[in-house]
């Protein structure tokens, strides 16, 4: 969806006063209110805080004893925020969810932009009734919100004292609010576009990193933790529930390989056949919006759950369908934008081409692996071995001559070890030739790269320290979830935190308070710590994952001035 440009503050004021022409004394003594909620349009407070202000002013101006502000969704077709005045929170805790903006007055003023102004709304045919607990009115007023000719929401008004309608002066003030609301509206919509692109970005070089600093494309650890970091870069841009990767197995089915979190239906190995519908439109190379998946009958079960609406994105680079992209959100959540859409297919379009390359790139040096080992087992043969070769004949001819029985010995002696290097060094040459299978990265290698691309987000490359045997006490599993761990929390960091400094120590010498040998994860930063209310579910997955192998998680203060920060503990025993 277009969004539109807000308007100037020369233009609004010269609206604004253009409007306000030929208004009666009475009403020209209560434009100082307006022009006091105008002004806080650009004082760049957020625009919830932004939109109350205008909405207790609409109300003093107009006389109203209620005022909301609904604003449309990027889709137009649902409410993204509902701002009131004069409802106390105990009122709106009894009425519950706010309107959807698709039923009732709302519906009418989203579908046809005209004002509306009753007398008495409950007995207006296209009213839907007020819910249980919602205080009475009668008296209705209804302005929508537009800027560039499009409707990105609407005023809504209820009340006059007395009973007495909405006048025209009350419909000419609220129409100029509207216009500064939609500026405001306007505004935040293109400061939230450009941060959305710059998250998607940000994700893109993650993941493109990730590919091409993994290892061995053929299973090994290294790339199962890359396409790791593809899935949970998918799930943190989309706000879906779980990410979930796919690629092409050799019979053209969809094989899940990588998903961001734990899940009872999603599992990693689960293969859609070919024959599914879903399939054959992800490997022709078309991108499917669903908005409802657990009801989607093209959907396998296995990637419908519980879910809402989903994304399900081609991994597609010239010409080649690699596998998919799933971004599924939960059941009631919102449906991805048009915005959305295209930023999560330009994503889909750059970690393909990242695979491309990555995979490219790992041909490339085992051939070159593979042409070293060659020559190796060349030099091996053609020059070690016949050096051998011949020194084994100058001994046996020298044993020939007249000799003290203690020489012959020795010559033997010698002549055998050399028929044995020989033999050992036959062997190596049909190892380097038969190729042998990489072992995959150690933990710190892991930890390392996880530190490498978080630095691409957070501007800086946070410290590291390690304690212990870490690449040979922690085994597959402990190590599995210890970057995982490490990966939320400097997700964490990045996103809330706003640290200029973050610490990172993985200790295997570690001991829980039982005694048992542990690995432990300290993650610190010197940021703003955690808020009162804020959301949790990034520590509950820490703790999760730290709980099914029997250690903890937890906070403690940061490394800031004044233990400013946050520090993420998290510890597992080996």
């Amino acid at each position: 969806m277009k969004v539109p440009e807000p308007l100037g503050p020369l233009d609004a004021v010269t609206r604004a006063a253009s409007s306000l022409e030929g208004l009666s004394a009475e009403n020209t003594a209560r434009v100082p209110q307006l022009l006091e909620a105008m002004c806080s349009v650009g004082t760049g407070r957020g625009l919830h805080t932004t939109l109350a202000r205008i909405c207790e002013t609409a109300a003093e101006l107009a006389g109203a004893r209620f005022a909301a502000i609904g604003v449309l969704d990027e889709t137009g077709e649902s409410l993204s925020d509902f701002v009131t005045h004069g409802v106390g929170e105990d009122v709106a805790r009894r009425i519950g969810h706010p309107p959807d903006g698709r039923t009732g007055l709302p519906g009418v003023l989203m579908r046809g932009p005209e004002p509306i102004r009753l007398a008495d709304l409950t007995v207006d045919p296209r009213a839907a009734g007020l819910p249980p607990g919602h205080p009475p009115m009668r008296t209705f007023l209804g302005v929508p919100i537009r800027a560039q000719g499009e409707v990105l929401g609407n005023f809504y008004l209820a009340e006059k004292p007395g009973g007495g309608e909405f006048s025209d002066y009350d419909l000419h003030m609220v129409r100029v609010l509207a216009t500064e609301a939609g500026n405001a509206i306007g505004n935040a919509r293109l400061y939230e576009a450009a941060r959305q692109r710059e998250r998607w970005i940000d994700g893109s070089v993650a993941v493109t990193t990730a590919l091409l600093t993994s290892g061995d494309a053929g299973g090994g650890a290294d790339a199962a933790d890359a396409l790791s970091v593809v899935a949970e870069q998918i799930r943190r841009l989309a706000d879906s529930v779980i990410g979930v990767v796919l690629l092409r197995t050799e019979d053209g089915g969809l094989e899940v390989v990588a998903v961001s979190d734990d899940h009872p239906t999603v599992k990693r190995n689960y293969v859609i056949p070919a024959e599914n519908p879903v399939t054959r439109t992800l490997l022709a190379g078309e991108s499917l919006f669903v908005d409802d998946l657990a009801t989607d009958p093209r959907v396998t079960p296995a990637l419908a759950a519980d879910f809402g609406p989903g994304m399900l994105l081609p991994l597609r680079a010239d010409g080649r369908v690699l596998g998919a992209l799933v971004m599924p959100r939960a059941r009631g959540a919102r449906r991805f934008g048009e915005r959305e859409r295209i930023l999560a297919d330009q994503f889909a379009a750059q970690s393909a081409l990242a695979l491309m390359m990555a995979d490219a790139q790992r041909d490339r040096e085992r051939l070159a692996v593979l042409e070293d080992r060659d020559r190796i087992a060349r030099d091996l043969h053609d020059l070690v071995i016949q050096r051998l070769f011949a020194t084994g004949m100058t001994l046996a001819s020298a044993q020939r001559g007249t000799v003290a029985p203690e020489v012959h010995q020795g010559i033997d002696k010698a002549v055998d070890e050399l028929d044995v290097t020989i033999q050992e060094i036959r062997t190596a040459i049909f190892a380097l030739q038969q190729g042998s299978t990489e072992a995959p990265a150690g933990v710190r290698t892991r930890v390392l790269r996880e530190i490498n691309m978080a630095a691409v987000p957070l501007g800086f490359r946070p410290s590291h320290r390690f304690l212990g045997q870490v690449d040979t006490a922690v085994g597959e599993l402990a190590g599995r979830n210890l970057i995982a761990a490490l990966r939320e929390a400097l997700s964490n960091a990045f996103r809330h935190a706003q640290a200029t400094r973050i610490e990172v120590v993985v200790d295997a010498a570690a001991r829980l308070p039982d005694g048992r040998a542990a690995v432990r994860l300290s993650v610190a930063d010197d940021g703003v710590g955690i808020p009162d209310g804020g959301r949790r579910s990034g520590l509950r997955n820490l703790a999760r994952r730290a709980e099914s192998l029997g250690g903890s998680s937890m906070c403690e203060p940061g490394i800031g001035e004044d233990r400013a920060g946050t520090t993420v503990i998290w510890e597992a025993p080996l």
